[in-house]
């Protein structure tokens, strides 16, 4: 029999009434059925058959929808924090490389770790994401580079989802970059390691998407659509990293194949915003790394919204170019960075974060969603993106259960 249970006296942000701003509910009530939302609305207006229910008042506090990371690399082995200590001394590119520095130091250490190292380096980041309002986190693999440690960080990704109450979505990034030792022979690398990778994946229900890196310093538009032919065959969907660092029309490429999302997309153009808007592909905004790079081109947030793109905004934490684990700063980046407003980034990482892997049962508050809940002690949503560096979550709730 269900377990049911009404939260009352609540402000709740269901994202899901575009009559309304953030579909605001004053002063509302959410009925929930074991992992699912059975009823939302105006309290007065709660029937009489709830009425009789366990009931919780969260004294006017406000409700949205659990936060969604669409964007993460949270396994990795080892750090950069002192290549960045290097960067921020006047060291170049070069010099960090032989120091052994860049994405090559990482492929290395997580090369050398363990299954089970991945798992214990990747929760502390996870646990900092879900004291925020996390309920669901896209991981994906790619600083392996070979088989055996590209399995190993999906597995990886795999066992988080049983240690906590999160769900994991993962996606497979063989395409992330060339290792050394395939070093000038990108080809042999894709057809070598990476589709044979994705098929071993694959058989293991590893992958829930296949994603990869479409840019002058990984891999060109007709190599990924080779994968992307393979995730096709294969029956998975697929996002990409695009235009982060030039136009090579990896968004219009990823559209083509009705990507889910493309990531970055700092330097999209408007045939690829309008290739997204006919695919029906998201655009994931993902402010960590401009600010870690120090980037100048912003994304064209005003073509997004005129072709009326969803927009997402993900955290993007990697040892790398990003090492946040917040989705609150995110928030806060994407309105003081690229202007978008709060009504925009908290739909980014709740409604537009959902459609971005792919998942309708998610991301609003409504009648049939998974009880995916965030209670913040504050009174408007806008707080959520106007504060920095202060945490105001006072519940999560994961498939009904706090």
């Amino acid at each position: 029999m269900a377990v049911k249970s009404v939260l009352r006296n609540v402000k709740i942000a269901t994202l899901a009434n575009q009559q309304a701003p953030y579909g605001l509910i004053e002063e509302g009530a959410v009925v929930m059925s074991d992992a699912q939302i059975e009823w939302v609305g105006s309290e007065s207006d709660l029937p009489q058959d709830y009425t009789r229910l366990d009931s919780e008042d969260l004294g006017g506090r406000l409700v949205t929808p659990g936060l969604i990371d669409c964007h993460t690399h949270v396994v990795f082995g080892g750090d950069r924090a002192q290549e960045f200590e290097m960067r921020l001394n006047g060291a170049g590119y070069e010099e960090i490389a032989r120091a052994g520095g860049g994405i090559n130091s990482t492929v290395r250490a997580t090369r050398q770790a363990s299954l089970e190292q991945l798992i214990e380096g990747a929760l502390p980041r996870v646990d900092a994401l879900i004291a925020e309002g996390l309920t669901t986190i896209e991981i994906k693999s790619g600083y392996g580079l070979e088989r055996d440690t590209e399995l190993n960080m999906l597995r990886a990704a795999r066992e988080i989802a049983n240690r906590r109450p999160v769900t994991v979505h993962t996606s497979y990034l063989g395409a992330h970059a060339t290792p050394p030792e395939y070093k000038g022979r990108d080809d042999a690398y894709i057809d070598e390691v990476v589709i044979p990778t994705l098929h071993a994946a694959h058989e293991e229900g590893l992958v829930d998407v296949v994603d990869g890196f479409c840019e002058g310093i990984a891999f060109q538009p007709g190599q990924i659509a080779r994968v992307f032919d393979v995730a096709k065959a294969l029956g998975l969907p697929v996002k990409l990293h695009a235009e982060q660092l030039s136009n090579l029309g990896g968004a219009k490429l990823a559209a083509s194949y009705g990507a889910l999302s493309a990531d970055h997309i700092e330097y999209l153009d408007e045939d690829g915003v309008v290739a997204m808007a006919q695919a029906g592909t998201t655009g994931v905004i993902l402010p960590g790394a401009f600010y870690t790079l120090r980037e100048t081109q912003q994304p064209p947030v005003d073509l997004l919204r005129a072709h009326r793109v969803a927009m997402a905004l993900a955290s993007d934490c990697n040892p790398g170019s990003s090492p946040l684990t917040s989705l609150l700063l995110t928030m806060n980046m994407g309105c003081t960075l690229f202007r978008l407003t709060p009504e925009e980034t908290l739909t980014g990482v709740t409604r537009n974060a959902a459609r971005a892997l792919g998942l309708t049962d998610r991301g609003v508050i409504a009648a049939g969603q998974r009880a995916d809940l965030a209670i913040w002690d504050i009174e408007r949503p806008a707080e959520l993106s106007y504060r920095i560096g202060f945490n105001p979550l006072y519940k999560r709730i994961f498939g009904g259960h706090a």
